[in-house]
């Protein structure tokens, strides 16, 4: 308890008021939505298939899928509307690629979120001492926000795919009993993908979280001033120096001669004298 104590007196928590620490939190917070929402889905949908011989009928087939989504290992039961009885089928595509690697980047970004708050506020004077710790800070978030961007889009692309393929009307195609006219297959509810639409939208808004985060990490690396201070503009020439006013500004340039002509009328009166 006492180091607990320590800890927190020593603690720096201003920072945390401050865009570089207040992101931080937000990252954190926004990257378990993102992985949470995804990892933790599971969706059913219902088809009826009403054969022609109304014994063999099923009515409430019901699909059930999770993450992550290894829909060609998902199957169901569908009546064949003929003996021997039903038929097992299954789901067609494997998206799992997609989704965990989503969810791996969702949670090594909660993950460092966290120690780097950490750092912030327990450590701040290490961290800034020599800007190594910044600018170590600053290649991990452009790390991350490269990996958002890739995850981000990749799972938004399987997400697609999986809505297609959990689809009722393409799973009803699937079923070869229902390539008979004779035979009548419908869907009777279809999944809810809402929470892996927000997924999805979690996962760009931490993208520009960890874009934006970039700039205020990098003010703490030292470069922008040792840009600052090396800056030289193409071309610069230093000022020629002012002839002019070395000359002597301001004097008269016709006081030489009018004291020589003085001189000379001086000298011929005193010849005529």
């Amino acid at each position: 308890m006492d180091v607990v104590n320590q800890l927190v007196a020593t603690g720096q928590f201003t920072v945390i008021k401050q865009p570089l620490g207040f992101i931080k939190i937000l990252q954190w917070f926004f990257a378990i939505f993102a992985f949470s929402t995804c990892g933790s889905y599971s969706g059913v949908f219902r088809l009826s298939v009403e054969c022609k011989n109304r014994s063999e009928s099923d009515l409430d087939i019901d699909v059930e899928f999770s993450y992550p989504f290894r829909l060609h290992q998902v199957w169901f039961d569908a009546p064949s509307c003929k003996s021997p009885g039903p038929e097992r089928l299954f789901l067609e595509g494997d998206y799992s690629s997609s989704a965990e690697f989503f969810v791996t980047i969702g949670v090594f970004s909660f993950l460092y979120s966290m120690a780097a708050l950490s750092v912030y506020i327990f450590l701040l004077e290490k961290y800034r001492e020599g800007n190594r710790g910044a600018r170590i800070d600053f290649v991990v978030t452009a790390i991350f926000t490269f990996f958002w961007l890739v995850s981000s889009s990749a799972w938004a692309k399987g997400l697609s795919d999986v809505k297609e393929n959990t689809d009722p009307d393409e799973v009803i195609k699937l079923i070869p009993a229902c390539r008979h006219e004779e035979n009548r297959c419908k869907e009777v509810h279809e999944p809810i993908v809402s929470g892996l639409n927000t997924s999805v939208a979690f996962g760009f808004c931490n993208l520009v979280l960890w874009a934006g985060n970039l700039w205020f990490v990098f003010k703490e690396t030292g470069w922008l001033g040792a840009f600052a201070g090396t800056y030289v503009p193409s071309g610069g020439k230093q000022p020629a120096p002012d002839t002019y006013g070395q000359a002597g500004y301001g004097q008269d340039p016709y006081a030489g001669s009018q004291g020589g002509t003085a001189a000379l009328r001086r000298a011929q009166e005193r010849v005529v004298i």
